[in-house]
């Protein structure tokens, strides 16, 4: 819907986001783990307003229509990129949530207006849509950028690569087509973001569908043939610059964090685990005139265990491994926060000088061992996985799940859903909420999305 001046939540900068008013509600994708029930996924409204009479609880649910779908990631059709000035959609509005199924490869378009509480699906975009018009599959990541909403796949409809990333219209949501006009070595796909003042794109690599959708391939892992690259691409030209290998231990490089502040060209990079000891670590992308470089800037080791309490797909290492699995940026670009969804902890890094990271916090919740408990929730499994931070870097919101498959392998005896809150220290620090704990019965929450947009929905082209 075309509006006569920009949405009230379209930011130039991330230091003007900081100032946003604080969320009042929060969407979750829930899904079913056994699509043998028939059950529907789900779009769920979370109450996060103090105030309310209903604060920490579900107050709306709109299921899908399809079954198996495996909602994952999602995100908003527009937001601050569409105030970039060399590509303005100023009169577009943030109110439709695009939510693919990684499994199904089916997208669902939801309608947050009139009642933000009752989300309505208003499109259903099928895969043979998105296979004809892009070769792709297995849609994965949504971002709104300042053109078009940008959606990474990681494969094809055969479940083979390459991967890459695909274009839907702002307003129609109709499939635009393929991104890349030159690939490159590129293969594998996960991740996206870019430093939109610079034209630059860096995506991700994980594995093709037939490498992850059964879970994690012991041989595979240890044979170092999951992904372990970055790359760079021409934004304009949708030509790919250069591949930053970081070495076949370093296995899995998911989630990517770039600096907001879009005269900078830095940004961090997520490693699920080194097969060499089984550590997790944090890298670091960056610039010096022409040439990218990428180093190592945070490493997380794993903790010896006693097999008898592993699952059998840890037990021979008789340890746990940390598996970072997401990460987030606050908006000033201070503070990183960093998932460990095998041992549970959830970490704060000072990255204000971002080549030497400082850790400022730690809390445990779950683990594949420790089970830590919640005040409200008791002994907990799953861990932080996906997290969601307030514009203003004062509240942090995570689930537990990572993906069906791969809950089985590390912690088979089910995840139970949950998602928790902490709360930041602008100096540094955190804290958790006791009392911030929401549960969901046979079903597992994945991505969270602010109302009104949060740290990791929207870009910016003017620091």
């Amino acid at each position: 819907m075309a509006l006569w001046k920009p949405d009230q939540t379209f930011y130039p900068s991330p230091k003007m986001a900081m100032s946003a008013p604080r969320e009042k509600l929060a969407y979750v994708v829930a899904f079913n783990p056994d699509a043998r029930n028939g059950k529907h996924d789900a779009l769920c409204v979370l109450d996060l307003d103090p105030g309310s009479r209903t604060y920490g609880q579900i107050v709306g649910r709109t299921e899908v229509t399809g079954v198996g779908d495996e909602l994952h990631h999602f995100g908003w059709n527009a937001c601050s990129a569409a105030l970039c000035p060399y590509a303005p959609h100023p009169h577009i509005e943030r109110r439709y949530l695009i939510v693919p199924g990684l499994r199904s490869s089916r997208m669902y378009v939801f309608d947050t207006k009139p009642d933000p509480r009752s989300p309505r699906i208003v499109r259903v975009i099928e895969p043979e849509e998105i296979a004809e018009r892009t070769g792709y599959s297995r849609p994965h990541t949504i971002h709104c950028g300042p053109d078009a909403i940008y959606v990474s796949a990681l494969g094809t409809p055969a479940g083979d690569g390459p991967g890459g990333i695909f274009l839907l219209d702002h307003e129609s949501f109709d499939v635009l087509g393929r991104w890349e006009v030159d690939r490159g070595p590129q293969y594998f796909a996960y991740d996206f973001w870019w430093h939109l003042g610079h034209d630059v794109v860096v995506t991700s690599e994980w594995g093709t569908p037939n490498m992850i959708e059964n879970g994690v391939v012991p041989d595979l892992l240890l044979g170092g043939k999951y992904g372990h690259a970055l790359h760079v691409w021409d934004l304009r030209r949708r030509k790919h610059v250069k591949s930053l290998d970081i070495g076949a231990e370093n296995q899995m490089v998911l989630e990517l964090r770039p600096s907001h502040d879009p005269t900078k060209t830095y940004g961090f990079a997520g490693v699920v685990i080194s097969t060499k000891d089984l550590s997790a670590s944090i890298w670091l992308w960056d610039r010096k005139g022409d040439d990218w470089s990428i180093r190592k800037v945070i490493e997380i080791p794993s903790e010896p265990a006693d097999p008898a309490a592993l699952p059998p797909a840890l037990k021979p290492f008789k340890a746990v491994p940390p598996l970072i699995t997401d990460i987030n940026l606050s908006l000033d670009d201070r503070f990183l926060y960093i998932s460990c969804w095998g041992t549970g902890d959830f970490k704060q890094y000072d990255v204000s000088d971002p080549y030497n990271p400082k850790l400022t916090g730690n809390i445990r919740l779950g683990g594949i061992v420790s089970h830590a408990a919640h005040p409200r929730g008791g002994a907990l499994n799953g861990a932080p996985q996906m997290v969601e931070m307030s514009r203003d870097g004062k509240r942090i919101y995570f689930s537990n799940s990572l993906y069906g498959a791969w809950d089985a392998q590390f912690y088979p005896e089910g995840v139970k859903g949950w998602v928790a809150k902490v709360d930041a220290n602008p100096s540094g620090g955190m804290t958790l909420d006791n009392e911030f704990f929401i549960k969901f019965e046979g079903e597992r929450p994945h991505q969270i999305r602010l109302e009104g947009g949060d740290a990791s929905s929207d870009s910016y082209c003017y620091p």
